[in-house]
């Protein structure tokens, strides 16, 4: 034996090393590829919620379900199918007077084109409503104008956003 082969210190093939040089290569084109989509996924998202702020002239927020019920009246609800984008709730003289609506969702998410409160009078008050809902939100407060007025109905107008189910609309009021 020469003294080489003898030697204690085990010999690694070439072949072995390569291997492992080129997988590391490649995973760095994967994560590039991540990064670019995580980008994408935030700047479009950013791009959806100025949108939304900037079209509602107003911040819509989630708020728990108990804190509204707390201090406001339940006077209605309506299940959003998709296929009407229109509906009422009859409120009426018995429910009392209101200085205040608010509007939740849930289930799904929903955008809320118009809304139209007609008072016990026939006068009608429409506030800016142009609302980007997602599932759980609730709308600003909505001071009616007048002071305490009897409610004689609240009207929708509304479509389904993609990817969720039915969308529950619940009218809320404050005295």
């Amino acid at each position: 034996m020469s003294p080489r082969s003898s030697s204690s210190i085990p010999a690694v093939p070439a072949a072995a090393a390569v291997p492992a040089a080129r997988s590391a290569r490649p995973a760095t084109a994967p994560r590039a590829a991540a990064s670019s989509r995580t980008l994408a996924l935030v700047v479009a998202m950013a791009a959806l919620a100025t949108l939304a702020v900037a079209s509602a002239g107003c911040v819509v927020r989630a708020r728990p379900r108990a804190a509204v019920a707390a201090a406001w009246d339940r006077l209605g609800e309506r299940r959003v199918d998709g296929a009407v984008d229109r509906d009422v709730i009859h409120v009426g003289r018995d429910d009392g007077r209101y200085r205040r609506i608010k509007l939740v969702v849930e289930g799904s998410a929903l955008e809320m084109y118009d809304v139209v409160v007609v008072f016990g009078d026939g006068q009608q008050f429409s506030p800016t409503t142009r609302l980007v809902f997602g599932r759980g939100t609730t709308s600003r407060t909505i001071d009616l104008p007048g002071g305490a007025r009897v409610i004689r109905r609240v009207e929708f107008r509304y479509g389904n956003l993609p990817g969720g189910g039915r969308a529950h609309v619940v009218l809320w009021a404050r005295r």
